[in-house]
């Protein structure tokens, strides 16, 4: 049975530094939260000039995970609790802030330099009551070090994080999702699924597509109801998704800023946390 569609959002540009714009089709104003899908933010395609200096400086996250998938372009990542890493196109990073943390992201030095293309989409992914206060974590991914999934000639799909056909994504994580990410030729047509009541979402970042049955265009968000678990995508242009889907976190949520937590007395404590200087410092 195919997958319904409860939703198909037009990604809203939203400021969210003096210096950088992102597009957030999630959340928003027609509807919220996909839980344990909080945000998405696309950033690009752009192109950096040489010498630029960009970057989203040292904030604040507790209680959920950022997941950046970087489309193309070099991106760094820092954080006071002792990691860095660089990822590159196709490449993935996977920060859990868990009790809290400082970090920064952006371009690298060395592509901030020489510039270049520029594009990722980030999300943050909920976790679980029993895990918000757990210990920082961070890893990262090469597109190498992801499997290819539902092959075929002109589809580049890779399996960012989850299980399918017997492969696994070397991401771990408190909330089991799937994510897959990458290009479809126009003309194709893949075949996805996603169980009947877990939250799915598929974002356009590229192109366009139809999928069962109704059209979608780059910067714009299909949100499936809970009905069916049959998702057929054609693209009808050449095209890039995202594609999410995992077991439902049925706990309440309580977004804002940089935090998501339970209830508004936990994040209006973060911020106090913050402001007090519980989470700490970062130099970069």
């Amino acid at each position: 049975m195919k997958k319904n569609i409860a939703h198909v959002l037009t990604g809203r540009a939203k400021q969210i530094t003096p210096e950088e714009t992102v597009i957030q089709p999630l959340p928003h104003k027609d509807f919220r939260f996909a839980n344990p899908f909080i945000v998405i933010h696309h950033i690009g395609p752009e192109t950096i000039a040489p010498g630029s200096a960009m970057r989203i400086h040292p904030h604040p996250h507790r209680g959920f995970s950022p997941v950046t998938f970087m489309i193309s372009g070099e991106g760094y990542h820092m954080d006071n609790a002792g990691h860095s890493g660089t990822i590159t196109d196709g490449g993935i990073q996977w920060m859990f802030a868990g009790k809290g943390l400082l970090h920064s992201e952006g371009p690298t030095k060395d592509m901030l330099e020489r510039g270049g293309a520029w594009e990722l989409i980030q999300i943050w992914v909920n976790v679980p009551k029993a895990h918000k206060w757990d210990d920082p974590y961070y890893q990262a991914a090469t597109a190498e070090e992801l499997p290819f999934v539902l092959e075929q000639e002109g589809v580049r799909l890779r399996l960012a994080s989850g299980e399918l056909e017997g492969k696994k994504s070397p991401m771990k994580s408190f909330t089991p999702i799937t994510a897959i990410v990458g290009t479809i030729a126009a003309g194709k047509t893949v075949k996805l699924t996603a169980r009947p009541g877990d939250p799915a979402l598929l974002y356009v970042y590229r192109g366009q597509v139809t999928v069962n049955g109704t059209a979608a265009t780059m910067h714009q968000l299909y949100v499936f109801g809970s009905e069916g678990e049959d998702i057929e995508l054609t693209a009808t242009s050449d095209a890039g998704i995202l594609f999410l889907t995992g077991e439902p976190i049925n706990e309440p949520i309580a977004a804002k800023d940089n935090f998501v937590m339970n209830t508004a007395g936990e994040v209006e404590q973060a911020l106090e946390d913050y402001r007090n200087g519980v989470f700490g410092t970062l130099q970069y």
